[in-house]
């Protein structure tokens, strides 16, 4: 009000003033030091990526256990003795986390008793026993391999919904043999050598049926080429009904080139195609060392392939407009060869 003397005005009290205070430049040092680095997701123990590596830790140095990999060595010692059995199992996992998965009763069974690597065994809960998974139990449980009971809906998840008759284990990648492993093999049985290969075959399931045909009748082994074809699955396991345990694979860049090399060494290769020079019942060789060379269904032999034939023969159906797959086509032919040949050996 103008005029009104007693009007205090804007005013501030003595020491009320905001500003700098004595010391404030270390005061809160502390407070502005921060905590630290922040640490990687693994070294967090409450993240899923710590749990993870924890998880991985321990499947690793399951598998690293005395007797994990008893079976992985060369049968009677190196290249003299040859590689059978299991022996092509050795090793170790090339490449973090890249495993397969084994299902069924049979597959499981021989894979544990050519005694490859296993890094967990699982068995669904409730699972009605038999002589199969009563031996499965033993053999881990001796061996000091992981033993885990799932439901089965996680077995279903782990082996991606295929019949897994409630048991399956996960290895380590295949480790396949060496290509003169399989004459090896050869020499240890003291027969001629029997080797199949397998031309632009891409399905695993028909290389799983190739490996339980060669363990059937006695080959020693089975070619593959690295690129375009199919390799040694947990599909390829299943469908073998453990044969893959049994039989040696090998993998080679240039499967014309390693025909070669054998025909060098002595083997006779036999191809089998529909436009063949003669028939299967014919074909001779059979006694003698010899590799058949199974092409796919569709495209036959590969040119190249087709070139270092000693004879290409072909197997006789009712009908033109049919054709045989490879899995079929290499169990008629190995057949064959055996009853040539005479009983297999046991």
């Amino acid at each position: 009000m103008a005029g009104n003397s007693q009007r205090r005005g804007a005013t501030r009290k003595a020491g009320s003033k905001k500003g700098a205070t004595t010391g404030t430049g270390g005061k809160n040092r502390r407070s502005l030091e921060g905590r630290g680095p922040t640490p990687k997701a693994e070294d967090r123990v409450y993240h899923v990526a710590h749990q993870r590596k924890v998880a991985a830790e321990r499947a690793a140095a399951a598998g690293a256990r005395p007797g994990a990999g008893a079976g992985g060595a060369r049968v009677a010692g190196g290249r003299a003795g040859g590689r059978a059995g299991g022996g092509k199992a050795r090793g170790s996992a090339r490449g973090a986390g890249a495993t397969e998965t084994i299902s069924g009763r049979n597959s499981v069974l021989e894979a544990l008793r050519a005694g490859i690597p296993v890094t967990t065994v699982y068995l669904a809960a409730k699972l009605e026993a038999d002589d199969r998974t009563r031996e499965i139990i033993a053999i881990a449980a001796d061996s000091g391999r992981p033993l885990l009971e799932v439901s089965r809906t996680e077995l279903d998840r782990l082996t991606d919904g295929s019949v897994h008759q409630g048991v399956a284990l996960v290895v380590p990648p295949y480790d396949y043999a060496d290509v003169d492993d399989l004459l090896d093999a050869a020499e240890a049985s003291g027969r001629p050598p029997l080797l199949v290969a397998l031309d632009q075959v891409t399905d695993p399931r028909n290389l799983g049926a190739v490996l339980r045909s060669a363990g059937a009748f006695g080959a020693h082994g089975v070619l593959v080429p690295e690129r375009r074809a199919a390799g040694v699955t947990a599909a390829a396991w299943k469908v073998s009904a453990g044969a893959a345990a049994r039989v040696p694979v090998a993998r080679v860049t240039n499967l014309a080139r390693t025909l070669q090399d054998y025909r060098s060494a002595g083997l006779f290769v036999v191809g089998l195609d529909a436009g063949g020079d003669t028939e299967l019942a014919e074909m001779p060789y059979a006694g003698d060392p010899v590799v058949l060379v199974v092409g796919s269904e569709g495209k036959g032999l590969s040119r190249l392939v087709r070139a270092q034939c000693d004879v290409v023969a072909s197997i006789p159906i009712a009908s033109a407009v049919e054709s045989l797959n490879a899995g079929v086509a290499a169990g008629i032919a190995l057949y064959e060869v055996a009853r040539q040949r005479g009983p297999v050996p046991a």
